[in-house]
């Protein structure tokens, strides 16, 4: 309730300002908005989203999930001229820094609650807010995202393989959906000029959580309850404990790594049957064995680029690290779930 006020007005001082960030709305993504959240929910993303008709996108590395982004011809968006940089590129620094001047300003206006803003962390796409709620904080991400219609770029061709799992059906209602892309620098870049825009598919992993039965009641109200969400949430738990214990080694990995695992697995695994429920042991140790193995192997392909390698070689020795604390866990039953 307290996220939801702040946000709201913060959105109606960011779309009262002249011009650039009128259209903006908000969508809830995340842990807490998939209902895989495993602690207090103490922490919230909320992408702030704006239409865009029509960008030019320009692969700016081999991933094939990080865009230059230029305007076509005549566009509508004539209010954003004011953040391109000089070779005509939109500077998502330059947005993220002028959304973050207005909240800024405008959390001084808050009072009901007592907000700040962090400081900013070099190359990430967020804004993050502190919320003070005694005895705890809440940290809400705001990340600004552009809703772009056209189709989704050649990189995207071959993922998303959900035929055998949620259909072909699905499949291209997903990939009718509008291209999202989000302010996110490119650590690969030579030069960090901060003009770089990353595809985000956080709208799709949110259906696809919410609805992941290969039949439609899946665990509905009278439908037959899975396990598929059990096993997301063991892991994400397991990670987040190791990398509270290890926070140094394991500070490359985040609960992505995990839930890309989980997508994998569940198309893998596509019947509701791989995931009775009363086998979460049997479901969760197959699955947990994927992950190990594509630690192993240093590769794990994102969900939707198949190209993008979220496991790089480079980072052979963490992935090995956090191979053996997995084993070591298996191995014992799970000490860490004691704790």
């Amino acid at each position: 309730g307290l996220v939801n006020q702040v946000v709201s007005q913060l959105i109606q001082a960011i779309r009262s300002q002249e011009g650039s960030f009128g259209s903006i709305e908000r969508l809830g993504a995340g842990s807490y908005y998939e209902h895989v959240k495993i602690s207090e929910p103490n922490e919230f993303d909320i992408m702030l989203v704006m239409p865009v008709s029509r960008l030019q996108l320009d692969e700016c590395d081999d991933t094939g999930a990080y865009y230059y982004l230029t305007f076509k011809r005549n566009p509508k968006e004539k209010h954003l001229f004011k953040f391109l940089d000089e070779d005509g590129k939109l500077s998502a620094f330059k947005m993220l820094q002028a959304l973050r001047d207005i909240i800024k300003r405008e959390v001084k206006n808050i009072k009901n609650a007592e907000v700040t803003v962090k400081r900013r962390k070099a190359g990430s796409p967020a804004i993050t807010l502190q919320i003070k709620n005694p005895p705890a904080e809440i940290s809400v991400d705001i990340i600004l995202t552009l809703e772009v219609q056209q189709n989704w770029p050649p990189s995207t061709q071959d993922g998303l393989k959900i035929e055998q799992w949620l259909g072909r059906k699905v499949r291209g209602q997903f990939r009718n959906k509008s291209l999202y892309l989000v302010a996110k620098q490119n650590k690969r870049e030579k030069v960090l000029r901060g003009n770089t825009w990353r595809l985000s598919f956080s709208h799709i992993e949110k259906d696809m959580l919410n609805n992941h039965g290969s039949s439609k009641t899946c665990c509905e109200s009278d439908g037959l309850k899975c396990c598929r969400k059990g096993c997301l949430k063991l892991l994400k738990y397991l990670l987040e404990q190791l990398k509270m214990k290890y926070t140094k080694q394991l500070e490359k990995f985040c609960s992505y790594h995990v839930k890309t695992a989980f997508f994998h697995s569940c198309v893998m695994w596509p019947n509701d049957t791989d995931w009775h429920l009363g086998d979460l042991d049997y479901c969760f140790q197959k699955y947990l064995g994927y992950f190990l193995d594509c630690l192993q192997k240093s590769e794990l392909p994102h969900f939707f680029i198949p190209q993008y390698n979220l496991l790089s070689l480079e980072d052979k020795a963490s992935n090995d690290f956090l191979s053996r604390q997995i084993n070591y866990q298996l191995n014992n039953r799970f000490p860490i779930f004691q704790e």
